[in-house]
């Protein structure tokens, strides 16, 4: 059986050129959808065999879609494509990924050939399969932010994405129903355990966010 690969993906640049480069390479892209409603119509209407996802921009999330086609096509591969090995910093929960997923952090795979064949293997999984992550080429110092991530908690997370949001400490109070001075001790945590160093010349909290979308993958000027 060949791979018939539906691709879905929330930038349109990103899906149309990814989708051209697999095509070339030899692999069978059956269908191309931004959105979880179009993947599922795609899905039903075309049948494909793996789901290559990467929901980064929209509200919508690439576990949430995956799970979704997985309820309905239950053989089918999942392969996702992230920006960073915690998925919290994407508003991802890793408890909820399907069995036998492929998760490839894209700053490691250093061809579409090999993104082919994590395609491909992707459809040999049994009920209740582990899920792979796919890191291989991260770089030392990519490893070392790993690292100083794992000791970041979930509430120290959802704050940084916060904060990149653009919430003030005030408006972050009145969404968590906690005073503006626990959001303050909890910001200056996380700037602890990331190193950033207090400076007068720089503003905390866009140093902050510049390390979050470090992280992420968004270009920093």
């Amino acid at each position: 059986m060949t791979d018939r690969v539906l691709l879905v993906m929330d930038d349109a640049f990103e899906l149309s050129t990814l989708g051209a480069a697999l095509k070339l390479h030899g692999t069978n892209v059956i269908g191309e959808a931004q959105k979880q409603s179009s993947a599922i119509l795609l899905m039903r209407s075309m049948q494909p065999n793996v789901l290559l996802i990467d929901m980064h921009f929209s509200n919508e999330h690439s576990i949430d879609i995956a799970n979704a086609i997985r309820k309905e096509s239950p053989a089918i591969g999942v392969v996702m494509l992230v920006a960073c090995a915690d998925l919290r910093l994407l508003g991802e929960i890793d408890s909820e990924i399907p069995f036998g997923t492929k998760i490839v952090i894209k700053k490691s795979m250093n061809s579409v050939a090999a993104l082919c064949e994590v395609i491909s293997e992707s459809r040999n999984f049994a009920a209740e399969s582990p899920v792979t992550w796919i890191n291989g080429n991260v770089s030392l110092p990519e490893k070392a932010l790993e690292n100083l991530r794992s000791h970041l908690t979930d509430l120290q997370i959802e704050t940084l994405r916060l904060v990149a949001d653009g919430l003030t400490n005030a408006e972050i109070s009145r969404l968590r129903f906690v005073s503006e001075k626990s959001v303050e001790q909890v910001v200056s945590r996380i700037a602890m355990v990331l190193n950033v160093q207090p400076d007068r010349s720089k503003n905390l909290r866009v140093q902050l966010v510049g390390e979050c979308f470090k992280w992420i993958g968004a270009p920093r000027h």
